[in-house]
């Protein structure tokens, strides 16, 4: 059996490692390591988060680091904050033995002042990301005129996230001569690319297919429409006493959208995205250790740093647009052997997507029902009742309060006095669930027909003339048509919105009423119309019309609907982003895209992955702007 001390490291390393208790090293580590040290050369190491490709590059880095030299020696390129200074907690464990050993992390989020005097102490290793790399380099506060090594890690997702430039700017101020340690969970296009630009003759290892996902794993999902998928959220929580997991959105209003409401309903949840600072997002990473919270809202870009091994549950509120985020997002759960579950949440039309995730990953997706609340109630019950059954009282609390007990109610049945009991602990979630209905939805061949328009049945397909050109999706349109009609999101179904027009389905006995209703209105000075889909030519775009106007009247939220302007106070229905809920109070539902402010009302900022935000601040940012990657 291989172990770390047969690997031929250092003795320092060994020491270290041993003391920490690791023995076997892993797949990645096996194959990696003795490689690296007994012969320097590129490399690429294709593994999965979580398989200890931290160690695969650092041992050998530390093997071949000169302490008594004062330069930069090895640099290591990581997406993230969370990720860089985790990458130096662990070298610094490892190099523990090694006096005269310095290692350095510069990232975004902190003062740049404090990390220009960290890197002035002349370490030999510097672990970065790259914005505020390059940051430092054009203060001309580093030099890697004589770096020997450099490890790209995560490089996949440091590709996702747009650092091409910047690693093609990073790497081409470092010598010529140099080895270049790449580590990837996948081998795209994009990472071969980065291989053939900047390495030479390099030996690829892969300690897995591209895509396995962990056996460990169980891969559920469940079928809900978009309106229901907060309230599925809130179930599949009170479902599941004891969670402790990571719920992933796709961008950071999600994030923190997501996480407020939870936290005002009170789950002990916290949202964790790049917008927060660097103090706030460690705060919340060690509340998460310590487990004072059950859950974190996530996005993928600020996720990669946590490490934690004991998490059970994994979430998707909603699925990634790549599989490949999908395995990174699973990944966080059935660590070191454990077990997990990864759910998705998802609407009818996004089953498909499922079916492709399944095949890319080779994993079997189990569909699973939404509990109802005597379902939810029932399994709060059997654990506290398991609670009741493990707890272990000091015998003090007895024989202070015992007597004190009985004499309270010695004529009270045990029987009854069970009964109170547990209706008083589980009376929130009873009456919270008393009146629930059934969020599941139909999906497949058993869904709703997109296409029926036929007067008598249960829904009918309707055209709409706006579409994504008008700033709609399919939340804020659904939105809209329940603002101008005083309906309730439940009479529609089936929201699709194009680029000039949209269709959708509404419960039959309300077509009159929706048509009455619309055709009324105006928005950005052109009449609405809607209409059953079958008495339109679906291929013909809206009417154009003039823009500006609006109606006047109206005394929601203290000011008029505004279909034009988007006035504070009002709601603003293709107003100027700078008079958004954020900003001004009403809900945008459009806007002007070169308009200011935050976005705000029912619009989804940029995808996390971008990294760009609305700041202006720099951060850990690309050159000459305010692009903060991470």
């Amino acid at each position: 059996m291989i172990s770390f001390s047969t690997l031929s490291m250092r003795a320092e390393l060994t020491r270290a490692v041993t003391e920490m208790g690791f023995e076997t090293p892993t797949p990645i580590q096996q194959l990696v390591i003795p490689h690296l040290i007994s012969s320097p050369a590129d490399i690429i190491g294709l593994a999965q988060t979580g398989t200890g490709k931290t160690a695969a590059f650092g041992l050998p880095l530390l093997h071949h680091t000169d302490v008594s030299v004062k330069h930069v020696q090895g640099l290591i390129l990581s997406p993230t904050r969370e990720l860089c200074m985790q990458i130096q907690v662990e070298l610094a464990k490892y190099g523990q033995y090694m006096p005269g050993l310095r290692t350095c992390a510069v990232y975004g989020g902190v003062p740049i002042t404090n990390q220009i005097r960290e890197v002035k102490t002349n370490p030999q290793i510097i672990v970065a990301t790259p914005g505020r790399l390059i940051d430092l380099l054009e203060r001309k506060a580093i030099s890697l005129d004589h770096v020997e090594y450099v490890v790209l890690d995560e490089a996949d997702e440091m590709l996702n996230m747009g650092f091409r430039e910047d690693i093609d700017f990073i790497l081409g101020t470092t010598p010529m001569r140099k080895y270049t340690w790449l580590f990837s969970a996948t081998m795209s296009n994009e990472v071969r690319g980065i291989a053939k630009r900047f390495m030479t003759k390099w030996e690829e290892f892969s300690v897995a297919a591209a895509n396995a996902t962990n056996e460990n794993i169980d891969h559920q999902y469940y079928v809900t429409q978009h309106r229901n998928r907060f309230e599925t959220l809130q179930r599949l929580l009170d479902f599941t006493p004891g969670i402790y997991g990571i719920i992933f959105t796709r961008t950071r209003q999600d994030c923190q959208d997501i996480s407020e409401k939870l936290m005002k309903q009170g789950y002990h949840v916290s949202p964790l995205h790049g917008d927060m600072d660097q103090k706030m997002r460690s705060k919340v990473l060690e509340r998460f250790k310590n487990r004072t919270l059950q859950a974190i809202v996530a996005t993928d870009v600020a996720a990669r740093g946590i490490d934690v091994n004991d998490i059970t549950h994994v979430i998707n509120y909603e699925l990634p647009d790549d599989p490949e985020v999908y395995t990174h997002r699973s990944g966080r759960t059935a660590r070191a052997g454990k077990s997990g579950i990864c759910i998705s949440i998802v609407s009818p039309k996004e089953v498909g997507s499922i079916r492709t995730i399944e095949r890319i990953v080779k994993n079997k997706f189990n569909k699973c029902d939404i509990p109802d609340g005597a379902e939810i109630v029932r399994k709060r019950l059997f654990h506290f009742l398991e609670q009741i059954e493990n707890v272990q009282p000091e015998s003090e609390f007895a024989d202070v309060y015992l007597n004190m007990i009985h004499e309270k109610f010695e004529t009270m049945e045990k029987d009854e006095l069970i009964k109170r009991l547990i209706f008083l602990q589980l009376q929130e979630t009873i009456q919270t669930y008393q009146k629930s209905h059934d969020l599941n939805a139909l999906s497949g061949g058993d869904a709703k027909n997109a296409g029926v328009a036929v007067r008598g049945a249960v829904w009918t397909r309707m055209f709409l003339n706006i579409g994504q050109k008008d700033g709609f999706n399919e939340a804020s349109l659904t939105q809209f048509i329940c603002d101008q009609t005083d309906l309730k999101p439940d009479v529609l179904d089936r929201v699709t919105v194009r680029d000039l027009s949209s269709f959708y389905n509404v419960k039959t006995d309300v077509v009159d009423l929706i048509i009455e209703s619309i055709s009324s209105k105006k928005f950005k000075g052109r009449k609405l119309r809607t209409e059953e889909a079958d008495k339109k030519d679906a291929s013909r775009g809206p009417s154009r019309g003039g823009y500006g106007g609006g109606r006047p009247g109206g005394d929601r939220n203290g000011g008029g609907r505004s279909y034009g302007g988007g006035d504070r106070g009002g709601r603003g229905y293709g107003g100027d982003r700078g008079n958004s809920e954020r900003s001004g109070g009403g809900r945008s539902y459009g806007g002007d895209r070169s308009g200011g402010g935050e976005r705000g009302g029912y619009f989804k900022s940029r995808d996390e992955k971008t990294g760009r935000s609305s700041s202006a601040g720099r951060g850990d940012s690309y050159r000459g702007g305010g692009r903060n990657r991470d």
